[in-house]
């Protein structure tokens, strides 16, 4: 297979390029990542070839720069790229349950705003590969954690008796897919400018899990860059 068909490939329309990695893929150009901590903190890449030991304690980047390449690693987080055509800025995510509880992808557009004029309305967006809601299985304690926060509950949200053979299948979910693309739409991006590609990681063996296979497994690298 070719690095080209292991890669899933998302429209943002001209001027961008934004992807993320099936198994195995090798990357068909460098790109910046950070040593990310499921925090909320935002960096920009100002300069090509910033180390990941520059970025540590990140879970965001940000650049300007044509043809420098900013991306996330995750294994069952939401991973999500932004791209405003009009500023010529992008930005890559990680928003695992406790970045998306931080809202760390509204401290994103915030920062877009503050330092480039980006307005949400200009933005598109995609979110990619993460665990899917049916096996999303968490405890009661992480539900309140989103309540308290103001998330939708009856969006996001439901509880399952189970299902006999599927242990996953018993107990608290949450749609970590709709909890995301509320927060963007909650900053004010229409909704037509967010694409959800809906691959739930846990049941799709072309992705990375950490619920799955472990945290030792891979990672899925989504990155986008400026062309």
């Amino acid at each position: 297979m070719t690095t080209a068909e292991t890669l899933l490939r998302y429209d943002l329309g001209p001027g961008v390029e934004a992807f993320s990695t099936r198994r195995d893929c090798v990357l068909p150009y460098p790109v910046i990542e950070a040593h990310q901590v499921h925090g909320f903190r935002v960096a920009m890449v100002d300069r090509p070839g910033k180390s990941k030991e520059e970025l540590n304690g990140y879970d965001a980047l940000m650049t300007a720069l044509p043809g420098v390449a900013v991306g996330v690693h995750t294994a069952d987080c939401v991973p999500i790229l932004i791209y405003n055509a009009q500023r010529r800025v992008v930005a890559a995510v990680h928003s695992g349950w406790k970045g998306t509880i931080q809202r760390i992808s509204q401290k994103v557009l915030f920062e877009m705003k503050q330092r480039f004029g980006s307005r949400p309305e200009e933005l598109r967006i995609a979110i990619g590969p993460a665990i899917g809601p049916a096996s999303f299985q968490v405890g009661e304690e992480v539900v309140q954690f989103f309540k308290e926060q103001g998330f939708p509950l009856e969006d996001i949200w439901y509880f399952s008796p189970g299902r006999p053979g599927e242990p996953m299948s018993h107990g608290h979910h949450l749609d970590l897919f709709k909890a995301n693309r509320w927060l963007l739409e909650e900053a004010g991006v229409p909704s037509a400018n967010i694409q959800v590609c809906g691959i739930d990681t846990y049941t799709d063996p072309d992705f990375y899990s950490a619920r799955r296979e472990g945290l030792a497994t891979g990672r899925t690298i989504s990155f986008i860059r400026l062309i």
